[in-house]
């Protein structure tokens, strides 16, 4: 059995290295057959991954190609680069400047096909899961990229754009870039501006990691109406984004009574989470009650100082 392995093994170590040099030809065709062929084996086992990985100059040959003027030579090589970053251990190695900047270049320009653009959004998600990477993306100015791409998107390649944002931002240096490059309104006209639910309710995951730094959480501050735009996620959106929204109105609430005040004043508010107390899922409910007592201790303490005032 073990001499089976070892067999297939051997032909597979061969496949790679045939393939790898075969992507040195002048040829579109002959390329396109070999990276036909390394996407197909690295999408099948981990063991193969690392196997191209370790081929000598398999990865920047690889990389390279990413540039190509020809579309499906594109798309097949970040498909295979995306397989190799399945494996954690390729992640960082992969994550070097001039791949970055490949990937950049690729979500930016209009030229691109929308399989490549989304490719290599799904490839940055994928490499910037790795802690290390997080800062190198930001040197790069892709999350400026990014948040540039969400603006102008139109639905079809929003959600691997919005999914890439969300992991460069759980790392503070990125989320303050992204809030400099208008990534607070950019979220919230996503939110307000489409019927796609799970696009609403990542931008509105993305804007809970923002809130979580001083400047994204001021960037939701000065938002014009902002108590009354997560109230009208809270009544109408899915529970995804109801989660998102309750959240960002625990921050605010934590650090701004005015907020609260705000909430206040708005005759729904208290309906709508005593609703969501009742009918929401666990978290949500959970967040809804912890807003409730926020908004009761709030409208006490203003009943108990207008009883001193009138004392």
């Amino acid at each position: 059995m073990s001499s089976v392995i070892s067999s297939s093994s051997s032909r597979v170590f061969d496949a790679i290295n045939e393939c790898v040099f075969l992507l040195q030809s002048d040829s579109v065709e002959v390329q396109e057959r070999a990276l036909q062929m390394l996407a197909s084996i690295t999408k099948v086992s981990s063991q193969n991954r690392t196997s191209l990985a370790q081929t000598e100059g398999a990865i920047p040959t690889i990389a390279t190609l990413t540039n190509s003027s020809s579309p499906i030579i594109q798309t097949l090589s970040l498909l295979t680069l995306f397989n190799l970053s399945l494996n954690p251990d390729l992640k960082q190695s992969l994550a070097d400047m001039e791949t970055i900047y490949y990937l950049n270049s690729l979500i930016t320009n209009s030229s691109s096909s929308l399989d490549s653009s989304k490719l290599a959004s799904s490839l940055v998600c994928s490499l910037a899961m790795h802690d290390k990477n997080k800062a190198k993306f930001g040197v790069a100015g892709t999350v400026q990229l990014l948040v540039k791409a969400v603006e102008g998107s139109h639905g079809s390649d929003a959600h691997q754009l919005l999914s890439s944002l969300a992991e460069l931002v759980h790392f503070h240096g990125n989320c303050t870039l992204a809030v400099r490059a208008g990534a607070v309104a950019v979220l919230l006209k996503v939110v307000k501006g489409t019927d796609n639910e799970d696009l609403a309710g990542t931008s509105l995951a993305v804007l809970s990691l923002l809130a979580r730094f001083d400047e994204g959480l001021n960037g939701l501050k000065k938002t014009d109406e902002i108590i009354r735009v997560m109230l009208n996620v809270l009544k109408g959106r899915s529970l995804l984004s109801k989660d998102g929204a309750a959240d960002i109105l625990i921050r605010l609430f934590d650090d701004s009574e005015d907020c609260v005040t705000e909430a206040l004043m708005l005759p729904e508010f208290s309906t709508v989470l005593a609703d969501l107390c009742v009918r929401g899922s666990v978290r949500v409910r959970d967040k809804a009650d912890l807003l409730m007592k926020k908004m009761a201790q709030v409208s006490l303490d203003s009943d108990m100082e207008v009883c001193s005032l009138h004392g």
